[in-house]
């Protein structure tokens, strides 16, 4: 089992050389404007996933998708050029849902507020069903 250090920084070195080259070596026009936002390596760094996203459509994600799976080979002896290491992990590509999520989070977000702000306006106009203070208290003699 190798040091959950010595994954981290490999993913770190993983994720810049598969940016590096996908910005300048990977020529193929179906690669679309991609971003890699993450790199994880399994413990015994035989296995890289590297998660990315793409500005565009769901056609243009598919396409992206298209040329790093016929690219991936070219991109997985780079690193293992750079990186020296005996056995080069194997890569695979992920789609990254992080701009999914955080849009249906701020969908939610704004929902919250709106409900806030109807429950402010009613209780703003609200007056109490009885006394203002239903509490007995004892009378004075």
């Amino acid at each position: 089992m190798a040091d959950p250090a010595r994954a981290r920084k490999l993913a770190d070195r993983i994720q810049e050389i598969v940016a590096r080259m996908l910005e300048s070596r990977v020529k193929d026009p179906r690669l679309g404007f991609v971003t890699v936002t993450d790199a994880r390596v399994t413990g015994d760094l035989q296995h890289a996933t590297v998660f990315y996203t793409v500005y565009g459509s769901d056609e243009d994600r598919a396409s992206t998708a298209a040329a790093l799976a016929s690219a991936k080979g070219l991109i997985r002896s780079e690193v293992g050029k750079q990186t020296g290491l005996r056995l080069t992990p194997t890569l695979e590509f992920v789609l990254d849902a992080v701009p999914e999520n955080a849009a249906a989070i701020e969908e939610r977000l704004r929902e919250a507020a709106a409900k806030d702000a109807a429950v402010a306006e009613l209780a703003q106009n609200a007056r109490y069903a009885g006394d203002p203070d239903p509490y007995r208290k004892p009378e004075d003699e």
